[in-house]
């Protein structure tokens, strides 16, 4: 698992939280999860294990999006690019490399 299984099993209990028992939590980690009073979560085993597995397909159908991010030029050439005309060129072919190490899916 890419992401947080801790991130991934809070955010899918929240989304399955239809009495709207979470008042929030702390640092994403469950044993740490505060309820409204008088409330209680409600869902079955088979609901989170769906959910959690609907986020986790989520979040990796945007692996390519996270791996251009890292590879994109950096503000500071594109800042350069904007008023240098050779500089341009070169972020542009940079991008455009990038684009195609990582296509969308």
């Amino acid at each position: 698992m890419g992401k947080s299984s801790r991130t991934t099993f809070s955010t899918a209990l929240v989304n399955l939280d239809t009495n709207k028992a979470v008042a929030g939590w702390k640092e994403n980690i469950f044993s740490s999860i505060d309820l409204t009073p008088g409330k209680e979560l409600v869902f079955t085993e088979s609901e989170l294990t769906a959910e959690i597995t609907r986020l986790q397909t989520e979040y990796d159908a945007q692996a390519y999006a996270r791996n251009r991010q890292a590879e994109y030029p950096s503000l500071l050439e594109l800042t350069v690019a904007l008023y240098d005309t050779d500089d341009k060129s070169a972020v542009e072919a940079k991008r455009a490399a990038v684009k195609l190490k990582y296509p969308k899916p």
